[in-house]
């Protein structure tokens, strides 16, 4: 894709397979992610399905330069980011920015939240104490809390709220891509369509990339512009959201739908 602002190229990922154990036995070699090629637009969303241990998200770490891969490449504006030095890692990490599933583990309890929210600038170097408060303000207002919310710990806030902080760290540094991974999994029905709504207005206004990790094809079909479907590590169908959730082309793809459950009373 000419847009294309993160990329995988050929991504490998395998653990283990590199000797014996304490007792002498063999470890066995697990490959994680296999041969993955993928391609997230400037101001899209492209969404990572699979069942758990299909390896969606090593593919994330992947792409956040968490795990560094066994073979292939991550791509940023098309230049390779895998072998960044420090100070390329120190940018790269203000543009792409990360959402994890449990705000309750994601968010250190003894950091304030303007503390936490401020983190990705303060570690970046991207901006003096007077323009982190400030982003820190905007940040917060934008997740629909308020500025001092940021006086405030994690322990305060329910885990909504507390999803909210972790997306507003996130957005502080003006990110060009998020990697969201599993971000409502752990949230009750009506605070997971907060959050979309909330996730898809900050899209809107920013113009940020995501790349959504899931298990949940509604939410595919509510968020993203194309799926990507993940099987034992490989991408096994690949297409625009509204085609991949509603005529599927794999098996796998099938499975998953039939496993969703409907509201519809069928």
């Amino acid at each position: 894709m000419t847009d294309a602002i993160l990329s995988a190229r050929s991504l490998t990922k395998s653990f283990g397979g590199q000797g014996g154990s304490m007792l002498g036995a063999a470890v066995p070699k697990l490959t994680a992610v296999c041969d993955v090629s993928l391609d997230i637009a400037r101001g899209r969303t492209l969404g990572i399905v699979g069942e758990s241990g299909s390896g969606k998200t090593t593919l994330g770490r992947l792409l956040l330069l968490l795990d560094k891969p066994t073979s292939g490449e991550v791509l940023f504006e098309g230049r390779s980011a895998t072998s960044l030095g420090v100070a390329g890692r120190r940018e790269f990490r203000r543009r792409v920015q990360p959402v994890f599933q449990n705000p309750y583990s994601s968010l250190n309890p003894r950091m304030s939240v303007g503390a936490i929210v401020s983190e990705p600038l303060l570690w970046s170097g991207s901006a003096d104490a007077k323009e982190r408060w400030r982003r820190v303000a905007e940040a917060l207002t934008s997740v629909g809390l308020s500025p001092d919310d940021a006086r405030r710990f994690p322990g305060e806030f329910s885990g909504g709220q507390r999803q909210r902080i972790a997306i507003a760290r996130a957005i502080a540094s003006r990110p060009d891509v998020i990697v969201l991974d599993e971000p409502v999994s752990s949230q009750d029905i009506s605070v997971r369509a907060q959050i979309l709504n909330l996730l898809k207005d900050i899209q809107e206004e920013r113009g940020v990339a995501f790349l959504l990790i899931t298990h949940d094809l509604s939410t595919l079909a509510f968020m993203c512009d194309e799926v990507a479907v993940l099987h034992q590590g490989k991408i096994v169908e690949h297409g625009p959201a509204a085609q991949v959730c509603t005529t599927p082309k794999h098996s796998y793809t099938s499975a998953l739908l039939s496993s969703t459950l409907s509201i519809d009373g069928a």
